[in-house]
């Protein structure tokens, strides 16, 4: 597993192609003053795109992100690509953190700096994290499978074989969110001799044991699965047909840089804490900055094909089993699902719990300041000597 400097470089021509392609966007029809309500608005997007193909500097945003570490290093037989800053403390703990769809590795990259380095953002350097942000297999510069079966479950093993095996930490942190919450969790159940501690912004993965001898539910968690199945009604669409049929998707999202961005800026905007103006919690250059790495690396096929595996390979806890190395969970109020703590603690050890005061399903990217002090406060006293 050999571990190799990373740069991006997109070539010109890829660029090029990309504003070609949004010049001679087809653009359909719209219900007037419909806003929102059927999917992405199309005064919003014309603007968005107009601003992609005119004025947004992917160069910039290159350098940006080139100002970060990245490495890449073979797992499984991918070429897993992620971020690796060294903490600047005494004793810096090991972190992997895990992003989730329709997002990336840039998702991280206000947090990074951080949790690597707290003394110069107001935080005490004993809290330093050797941070580790791998993209997911088939998201951003890492591989796409080519095989059936990449889904959450397989990615923690690679992720436990990256850090111990790849990078030499035998004891380590992880956080994650969305997808990255389910493969943060696996981590903490299947590797609790290599974990110190699990911190999650989400509870989605795994079910826990609801069968014979379980305790009955309370009204609390009997509202939240009630509001999770309204939710899936009216907003599950992209999961589904993600979960079922990703690959006829692919070829429009594929082919069209707008279709792309009108695809994925929904869900931003949708499940951000952002009151109906996706702007007013994420800047153009960082929304297009997703999207644009989605395009470079035709990954959203493989990226929706993470949904398809999932939904075939479930994970359920049996009875009496328990993910038991310490669970940190920062609650943000506009995220998907928010689980009252007794559902937690049917499946993990819970040990903090923290209900944060705004934000939403991107964390690290909309609220990092909260989520980086919740991060540090949560492995302080885990911390290995």
């Amino acid at each position: 597993m050999e571990l190799q400097p990373f740069k991006i470089a997109v070539d010109d021509e890829v660029l090029d192609d990309l504003r070609q392609r949004l010049a001679g966007t087809r653009w359909p029809d719209e219900i007037p003053v419909s806003g929102w309500d059927y999917g992405s608005n199309l005064q919003y997007l014309k603007e968005l795109v107009e601003y992609w193909r005119t004025s947004f500097d992917w160069r910039a945003q290159e350098k940006l992100i080139n100002s970060f570490n990245h490495y890449k290093a073979e797992v499984d037989g991918l070429d897993i690509h992620f971020i690796h800053e060294r903490g600047k403390g005494a004793n810096p703990t090991p972190l992997v953190i895990t992003h989730g769809w329709p997002s990336s590795f840039f998702e991280m990259s206000k947090i990074v700096p951080l949790l690597a380095d707290p003394g110069s953002h107001g935080g005490d350097p004993a809290d330093a994290f050797d941070v580790v942000a791998p993209s997911l297999p088939g998201f951003g510069f890492s591989d796409r499978p080519t095989q059936r079966g990449m889904q959450v479950l397989k990615v923690a093993d690679m992720w436990a074989k990256l850090m111990t095996e790849t990078l030499g930490y035998p004891r380590f942190a992880a956080q994650g969110g969305d997808i990255g919450a389910g493969v943060t969790a696996r981590l903490g159940f299947a590797y609790p001799e290599n974990l110190i501690g699990i911190h999650l912004t989400s509870v989605t993965r795994p079910t826990p044991y609801l069968g014979p001898g379980a305790e009955e539910l309370s009204e609390a968690e009997k509202a939240m699965l009630d509001q999770r199945e309204r939710w899936q009604q009216a907003e599950g669409g992209y999961a589904h047909i993600q979960g079922t049929k990703p690959q006829t998707l692919s070829y429009g999202l594929n082919d069209s840089p707008t279709g792309l961005a009108a695809w994925i800026v929904e869900k931003y905007r949708t499940w951000s804490d952002c009151d109906g103006d996706v702007e007013s919690r994420f800047t153009k250059d960082e929304l297009l900055t997703t999207i644009t790495i989605y395009w470079v690396t035709q990954t959203i096929s493989s990226s929706t094909r993470m949904y398809y595996e999932n939904q075939r390979h479930t994970w359920s806890m049996k009875p009496a089993e328990r993910i038991q190395v310490p669970l940190g969970m920062a609650l943000f109020p506009q995220e998907i699902s928010r689980p009252p703590r007794e559902w937690a603690e049917r499946s993990y050890n819970v040990r903090r719990w923290t209900e944060m005061p705004r934000g939403g399903h991107f964390a690290a990217l909309e609220e990092p300041e909260l989520l980086a002090e919740d991060i540090r406060a949560f492995f302080r006293p885990l911390r290995v000597n």
